[in-house]
């Protein structure tokens, strides 16, 4: 346990000293998500309530609807919610941020993409199936812990609420006419199971469509095509062939899809949109179309980082930072010193100009395996929270439970449909041009909470 808590702790004094916190009093995330009357439960002990499961219905090819909802589970989803939005922004953009950085670095050469707000929602979901033991690692690695506990018991948080709160912020994102979020959970386990209703009900809070489905794994490859078959089908066909290399001892098997169809909120002129060469690295390059607007911008010529940085408006709600490396400067340096604090420095220190924009057509998908990622971070924080000592005693009837693929699929598609056209006033000055014509990061960002939706990095317009 030791192990997880010591990078933990750096990522949440890096968290709670940001400006963001500076006008706001503090509220330890622990208490602002725990239920009420909440004690610290010893270890060793099983819990004192009786597991309540729900059966699973088979997995039938010909029935496609989602799963159904109490209505009565969604409610107040909305209320009273700022403060929990903003804390749990900079949770989630903290650990995001850390991930983001080791997956990155493993994908030096290719497009990187990760959503923050999905897979810390994975995690957390995940957690509601946690015996006490591996809830606890769960807790640390989410910034989620009282501080307070002793080394022989855990006081624990309401899954729910987090979920909820997460799914509260896709939904400010929603409120506008433009951008849209859109989430999707799969789980299928053994025919035999049942599923704890904790469980359910979290996949439901963390999505807009939760299918939850029984599979005869001892064929492991009719299984595979079957359920490879049934989310194609699920999804609109955004999603395929993502299960490989099943086998007939899986207990559980959990999918998300997460997908951000966005805008531009000024349209780039279609007239200047050009093939120009994209410089892939010193000896590489490749021709792309680069879509130019001229306009008023807020950027930054960030000297100390080595770095350009423009901020591009979507919806009402979430915008685009660009951040550029200067000619010379390496992308990966930039990357490894990302935090919090640095974006909340970039978007204080932006400053409106003219600028002549030229920015790559691109739209992409990423697959990530969630216990590679975990693995990349630390092989014990995989262990403990997937691995081999990971417990999930409140996630099954069946004993013992493992959850043997975890898999997150994010899209990201950006449409200049619906994008407000340029004001034919002549704007007034010389203005600055930017080409953003060799690797870059970018990330969509909720403007009322500030969390991170995507994080993403482009080496490669035409892959």
């Amino acid at each position: 346990m030791q192990s997880l808590r010591s990078p933990i702790l750096v990522l949440l004094l890096g968290c709670y000293l940001s400006g963001s916190q500076a006008n706001r009093v503090y509220v330890h995330p622990f208490y602002l998500f725990a239920g009420e009357n909440v004690s610290c439960e010893t270890l060793q002990t099983q819990t004192a309530k009786p597991l309540q499961t729900l059966p699973v219905a088979p997995l039938d090819i010909e029935v496609l609807t989602p799963d159904s909802r109490d209505p009565s589970n969604q409610d107040g989803q909305r209320q009273n919610i700022t403060q929990r939005t903003a804390v749990l922004a900079e949770l989630l953009n903290s650990l995001g941020l850390r991930m983001y950085q080791d997956l990155s670095s493993k994908q030096q050469s290719t497009n990187t993409l990760l959503s923050p707000v999905n897979t810390f929602g994975s995690l957390v979901t995940f957690y509601l199936g946690a015996s006490k033991k591996t809830a606890s690692s769960f807790q640390l690695l989410l910034g989620l812990s009282s501080g307070t506990d002793r080394e022989d018991c855990v006081s624990l948080v309401d899954g729910h609420k987090v979920l909820k709160t997460l799914q509260s912020i896709n939904s400010l994102v929603d409120d506008g006419p433009k951008d849209e979020i859109t989430t999707q959970v799969w789980a299928f386990t053994r025919q035999d199971a049942q599923l704890s209703k904790d469980f359910i009900q979290g996949t439901q809070d963390f999505s807009d469509a939760s299918f939850i489905r029984g599979v005869d794994f001892s064929k492991p490859q009719e299984a595979e095509q079957l359920m490879n078959s049934f989310v194609d089908k699920t999804s609109d066909g955004k999603v395929k062939s993502i299960f490989k290399d099943l086998n007939s001892s899986s207990n559980v098997v959990f999918l998300t899809f997460f997908n951000f169809q966005g805008n531009w909120r000024t349209a780039f002129q279609p007239e200047k949109t050009s093939l120009q060469e994209f410089h892939v690295d010193e000896t590489t390059t490749v021709m792309t179309p680069l879509m130019t607007h001229t306009g008023q911008y807020h950027y930054l010529n960030d000297k100390v980082r080595r770095c350009t940085v423009v901020k591009l408006s979507l919806s009402k709600r979430s915008y685009m930072l660009l951040v550029l490396p200067h000619e010379g400067a390496n992308l990966h340096d930039i990357e490894s010193k990302l935090r919090t604090e640095v974006m909340s420095d970039w978007h204080r220190s932006l400053q409106e100009g003219l600028l002549e924009l030229s920015l790559p057509k691109f739209s992409m998908s990423s697959v990530t395996d969630l216990r590679d990622l975990l693995t990349n971070m630390d092989p014990e924080i995989e262990a403990k929270l997937l691995g081999s000592q990971a417990e999930f005693s409140q996630l099954s009837n069946t004993k013992p439970v493992t959850i043997d693929k975890a898999i997150n699929k994010v899209s990201f598609e950006m449409s200049e449909e619906g994008a407000e056209l340029q004001d034919k006033i002549q704007e007034e000055g010389v203005p600055l041009k930017l080409s953003i014509n060799r690797p870059f990061l970018f990330t969509v960002i909720e403007g009322d909470s500030n969390a991170i939706l995507m994080l993403g990095k482009i080496t490669n317009p035409t892959l």
